[in-house]
């Protein structure tokens, strides 16, 4: 074992640091489609937040690149390492440390994932509300790409409930940001600085999430349209009717069909309404009284109705689940059909019928597919991309990207820049925003060892 390595083992321990051979491929990746792997020299799983300082202490020393990795689901390549750098790997620190109903916050290590905050959180009759499409995934994940889902519509995505961290800055450091409390206006927010910057200025060792008290009460409506764009205009009027929808989705026909095959989805729409469709809406309701939610279905059915909905179904407890978790599973429906990548742009939700006509405008025009669903109730849309051609597709993403910045948007809500999209968003963003995000990274990480190639070259 060479001195670096040993230094490495002394830290946490001989039986947790991976070299050569013991570094499996799992470690090489993350789940974006166009990053080729990449194992690193070093895998590390450090125990403590001690143990993360003295890692990143010596990996500044010896000016070792260093990646930070929860549950490997995120789909922008930020958690595919450099061959000659560490990966400090959360997997040992997954423990929920305390749920504290009084607060209704839960404090938690970065490698606990939302299946086990999950059932940690309903001993108390409370939830963590943040969703994305895999559940595996860790915590310290979701605050490194400010992860969001189906439920932002109504909740928020990671930076509206992550209210405090412990992190170590790459400087080994070791700080406490924000806290138990519900607002705070005491010098710069650090917590939400660190959240959504996709392990390049600090790594987070402890996270303080907001819970909420679960709603005993649910029901999931299904509203096939046969025209996209009566979608796209029906959301923010679902919106504003105040029924306070906790999921709100569009997906079209084709995704619809692949998903309910893929999950043998059976949702009751009978042929000829189907075989109209361009595209569903998926509204989910909750409230803590039956009778409450009864009054909110009918009314939702109604002005459904009065938008445009071909039809309005209010799917059985069983569906309805089904129906859920086939969405969430949409990025492994378009992957097994061979999509060459899958992006999330977001826009104002007023801009979205306008900015998918210019996708498909594009799409056409590239000789390529772009087909989805998305969080319509926040304007994130999800796309399958189906183009060969690296050049081609590469121009494609630029053009749809830069469509979305000039509707108003972003290149991506919740999947992060990483390294799959690095190029586009530093051709399309503003050179001064840049320039700013790089001194900030330069007062974080002087060494410049913390993910080094994403977001910046």
């Amino acid at each position: 074992m060479g001195d670096v390595a040993a230094r490495f083992a002394e830290i946490v321990g001989e039986r947790n640091l991976l070299t050569g051979t013991q570094v499996g491929e799992d470690y090489a990746r993350d789940e974006a489609l166009t990053c080729e792997p990449s194992k690193p020299a070093y895998v590390a799983k450090p125990g403590s937040a001690e143990e993360v300082a003295a890692l990143l202490t010596t990996a500044a020393e010896q000016h070792i690149p260093v990646t930070a990795r929860g549950s490997g689901s995120g789909l922008s390549g930020a958690a595919r390492p450099r061959e000659d750098g560490l990966l400090i790997s959360f997997e040992r620190m997954n423990s929920v440390l305390e749920v504290d109903v009084d607060n209704q916050v839960a404090v938690v290590q970065p490698g606990v994932t939302l299946t086990e905050l999950d059932e940690k959180t309903a001993a108390a009759g409370l939830a963590y509300t943040v969703y994305p499409g895999e559940l595996s995934a860790s915590v310290g994940g979701n605050v490194g790409t400010n992860a969001g889902g189906m439920r932002a519509v109504k909740y928020g995505v990671t930076r509206n409930n992550v209210v405090g961290l412990q992190a170590v800055l790459p400087t080994g450091e070791i700080i406490r940001t924000g806290g138990k409390t519900s607002k705070i206006s005491t010098g710069y927010d650090l917590t939400q600085l660190i959240i959504g910057s996709e392990g390049t200025l600090a790594l987070a060792t402890e996270v303080i999430v907001k819970l909420y008290p679960r709603l005993a009460h649910s029901a999931t409506l299904l509203a096939p349209f046969n025209d996209l764009d009566q979608v796209m205009r029906a959301v923010p009027k679902v919106i504003a009717s105040g029924l306070g929808p906790n999921i709100l989705e569009y997906i079209d026909n084709l995704t619809m069909a692949a998903i309910s095959y893929n999950e043998k989805l059976s949702l009751g729409v009978p042929d000829e309404i189907r075989d109209a469709t361009q595209a569903y809406l998926v509204v989910g309701l909750e409230n803590r009284d039956g009778d409450r939610l009864d009054g909110d279905v009918q009314r939702a059915g109604e002005l459904l109705g009065e938008l445009g909905a071909a039809d309005v179904y209010v799917l059985d407890g069983g569906s309805a689940r089904k129906l859920i978790e086939a969405r969430e599973k949409a990025f492994w429906t378009a992957k097994s059909a061979g999509a060459d990548d899958v992006i999330d742009v977001v826009v104002p939700r007023s801009e979205m019928p306008g900015f998918l006509a210019k996708v498909r405008e594009l799409a056409t025009a590239a000789e390529s597919g772009a087909i989805g669903c998305g969080h319509a109730g926040d304007g994130n849309v999800h796309l399958a991309i189906f183009c060969k051609d690296p050049e081609k597709r590469h121009r494609l993403l630029h053009d749809i990207f830069a469509a979305g910045m000039a509707a108003g948007g972003a290149i991506s809500g919740e999947h992060g820049i990483g390294q799959a999209k690095k190029d586009h968003y530093l051709e399309l963003e503003d050179p001064a925003k840049v320039e700013l995000l790089k001194r900030i990274k330069q007062s974080f990480d002087p060494e410049a060892i913390l993910n080094p190639g994403v977001l910046f070259d």
